[in-house]
């Protein structure tokens, strides 16, 4: 089990960005959360399976249709998996 923090920034708040992580983020068994940042990018906490993180990563470089996502930058964190995904 990996869990990794990732900003994405971008037109990635007002797009349906969150709710779209979470669908994918269930549909590969991965847990977490993904929140609005002040300086209107996203972060995403996501945890589960190596390969489950790393589709998600390339997810999150496309997102839902509406948005435009510039960057995405991860790095791993030591943390208890969370028993879902949720959004905030």
């Amino acid at each position: 089990m990996t869990c990794v923090r990732c900003r994405v920034s971008g037109r990635v708040q007002g797009v349906w960005f969150r709710g779209a992580t979470r669908r994918e983020a269930g549909a590969l068994g991965v847990t977490g959360h993904a929140v609005n940042l002040p300086d209107g990018s996203v972060e995403v906490i996501a945890c589960g399976e190596a390969q489950a993180i790393a589709q998600l990563k390339t997810w999150l470089w496309q997102g839902p249709p509406a948005a435009r996502v510039d960057d995405v930058s991860c790095e791993p964190v030591d943390m208890p998996p969370p028993a879902d995904f949720t959004t905030g």
